[in-house]
């Protein structure tokens, strides 16, 4: 159990940070989201002179708002889950099926991770450029530089990385709980400590 811990404290205090940090970027990518399209609505429709970047720039934000969250939503619990079966059953068989399901679950991101770099970020469609999106280098005495597909391909990646690191933190709380130890972990969700405290 010594060794369990010892490898789980630092990686919540890892995912604790990188979260905490994804969960600000995300909510700054959300917060230009909505300017841009906000900005794309007003120009074209009231100034009939609609900005080509605006809608490239608006996906770009949903895609890192989507990789950044979606990794803290995981650890909360908070995807869709039918988990009739697991509530059904006895602690032992609970824990095992968790387990089990957690375990698929990192086959799947570790997939997921291989074809974010392989097939996204690293490949043809990655190398290419932003047909509307540029830096504007040329502010500060450069040129303009098109945005790269790989910088928003690059989403998927962080994205399945950090949920990688929710995984295994889950897998190594849920091994914790079977062997009966689970009273000395820190809750993770709100609903957690209700349960604790009843």
């Amino acid at each position: 159990m010594t060794v369990l811990f010892g490898v789980l404290w630092p990686l919540q205090r890892i995912n604790d940070l990188l979260l905490a940090v994804g969960r600000w970027l995300a909510i700054a990518a959300l917060g230009i989201m909505v300017c841009l399209i906000l900005s794309q609505i007003f120009f074209r429709y009231v100034l009939d002179s609609p900005l080509n970047w605006t809608e490239e720039a608006a996906r770009f934000g949903m895609l890192w708002m989507t990789g950044l969250m979606a990794p803290l939503a995981y650890r909360m619990g908070g995807f869709v889950a039918i988990d009739m079966a697991e509530r059904g059953l006895d602690r032992t068989l609970s824990a095992l099926l968790t387990i089990f399901l957690l375990a698929i679950s990192l086959a799947v991101i570790i997939i997921c991770l291989d074809k974010g770099i392989n097939n996204h970020v690293d490949s043809l469609t990655g190398r290419g450029k932003s047909s509307s999106l540029r830096l504007p280098l040329d502010w500060f005495g450069g040129e303009r530089t098109k945005f790269r597909n790989a910088w928003m391909f690059s989403s998927l990646v962080v994205g399945f990385g950090l949920m990688l690191l929710v995984n295994i933190e889950l897998l190594l709380r849920q091994i914790i709980k079977l062997f009966g130890h689970g009273h000395r972990l820190k809750p993770l969700r709100a609903d957690e400590e209700l349960v604790g405290a009843s």
